[in-house]
């Protein structure tokens, strides 16, 4: 295991942390450095709480020390029938599927519409920091690359040689000096339950909760739904997309 990066608990120097994680400081100092690489699961959990880590941050620490319960078996880019059938059967919602790098691996047609202000939606990542569309699209956008790179960060996590990864992280960091710095920061988060706020071309403000479920049989993948609180000004805006994307589609069929 190496730790690379801001100690959670700022202004803390590793002689303090080892004395509240109750190591000894030359051990904390050799698992900082790499060079003690099988910790306990007790280790674990002493610098955890040392550390003050989140939820997040401590399933992230376990899988870098090869003690998470997830495998690192590859995402399939697959989605099945079945699951492209449901997200279909959803027209007044938009629906996706992720993989842990945030490629964007199926959409429904509400989804297209949703997205269609970008260039191309192959992966969230590209669209909030490479594509102009993204700070005005996401109405918090500081918020939104934030919890952009600390998903990335999870997925590192997970896998932290994934090629797909690697391949993101360079495209990402030679495009944005934002993506670098906040690379740098090492925060580690999932997903949320916080609201998107979206700004829309063509129909305005978006307010939308969202719900995320991991698909059982492609472990890696998860299904989001957005969804507007019914009879507000966002399920009006959204209603409104739907039709104007529907009527797009069967004048150019």
């Amino acid at each position: 295991m190496r730790y690379s990066g801001r100690r959670k608990v700022a202004g803390l120097r590793r002689e303090e942390v080892a004395v509240l994680a109750g190591v000894n400081a030359d051990y904390y100092t050799r698992l900082e450095q790499g060079r003690e690489t099988h910790p306990s699961p007790q280790v674990l959990d002493a610098l955890c709480r040392a550390l003050d880590l989140g939820p997040d941050a401590r399933e992230h620490l376990y899988r870098l020390a090869g003690a998470a319960p997830e495998g690192t078996a590859p995402v399939s880019p697959a989605v099945s029938p079945e699951l492209r059938q449901l997200m279909d059967d959803y027209p007044h919602t938009p629906a996706f599927v992720l993989n842990r790098i945030l490629d964007v691996l199926a959409t429904n047609a509400l989804a297209d519409a949703l997205f269609s202000p970008f260039r191309a939606v192959d992966n969230l990542a590209r669209t909030t920091f490479l594509d102009p569309a993204g700070r005005q699209f996401y109405a918090r956008w500081d918020w939104t690359a934030q919890a952009t790179v600390a998903n990335l960060r999870v997925a590192a996590g997970f896998d932290p040689d994934d090629p797909g990864l690697r391949r993101l992280v360079t495209e990402l960091g030679e495009g944005s000096a934002h993506f670098r710095t906040l690379w740098e920061a090492h925060q580690v988060r999932g997903k949320t339950r916080e609201p998107k706020h979206l700004v829309h071309p063509e129909v305005g403000p978006l307010t939308l909760t969202y719900q995320a479920f991991d698909v059982r049989d492609a472990p890696g993948q998860q299904l989001i739904i957005y969804h507007a609180e019914p009879a507000t000004p966002s399920a009006h805006a959204l209603a409104l997309l739907s039709s104007l994307h529907a009527t797009a589609r069967t004048a150019g069929s």
